[in-house]
């Protein structure tokens, strides 16, 4: 059987506790992620804030924003409809230009800049399939990051993954000239 995001709506709406995205037919729950991992993405989610809200460049999500994607083409054999997938980057820029006035329901397009952040039970090839996913669909730039290993890749389509770690500096030029970020920043501080 496969289900409709009106399914997904009426899913979430009886468990507004869950996080679900929508893949291919299937309702994914996406369990809780680890404190370290939801502190870097809203970490990023802030320095990106700060940067593109006085700006007024576009909107910034975090990981319950769903976005309605494309539909995907089937296999022309076995006439099935296309398919509708609702899916949640952990963190989401969408130019301004693109949705000028935000939305009380799930916006239907392919969010410009998305993020992944590996949590302690994720494994990397769902989320680098995601990544590429959005990009195929019309993101400009994916970023996977892994604290595990302190990297972050940049993914762009058609070009070879980007790998920065230590003192290396995130920039997103194509989407936000001038913003960057050390990746020291992007790491949650040990307090004394």
């Amino acid at each position: 059987m496969s289900l409709t995001i009106k399914d997904l709506e009426q899913l979430q709406s009886q468990n507004p506790d869950l996080r679900m995205e929508l893949v291919e037919g299937n309702i994914i729950v996406m369990g809780p992620s680890d404190y370290e991992s939801d502190e870097i993405g809203s970490r990023l989610l802030t320095f990106l804030n700060m940067w593109v809200m006085p700006r007024k460049l576009g909107r910034v999500t975090g990981s319950s924003a769903g976005f309605i994607l494309p539909s995907l083409e089937t296999d022309e054999n076995t006439g099935d409809p296309e398919k509708r997938n609702l899916r949640a980057p952990d963190v989401s820029f969408v130019r301004a230009e693109r949705l000028k006035k935000t939305q009380r329901d799930f916006v239907q397009l392919v969010p410009d800049l998305m993020v992944e952040v590996k949590s302690k039970s994720d494994r990397l090839k769902p989320l680098q399939e995601k990544i590429q996913l959005f990009l195929e669909l019309g993101s400009t730039v994916g970023i996977l990051i892994d604290p595990d290993k302190l990297l972050v890749t940049v993914y762009r389509l058609n070009q070879e993954p980007i790998t920065l770690r230590d003192n290396d500096k995130l920039t997103i030029p194509e989407l936000l000239p001038g913003w960057e970020l050390a990746l020291a920043e992007l790491w949650p501080p040990e307090f004394e």
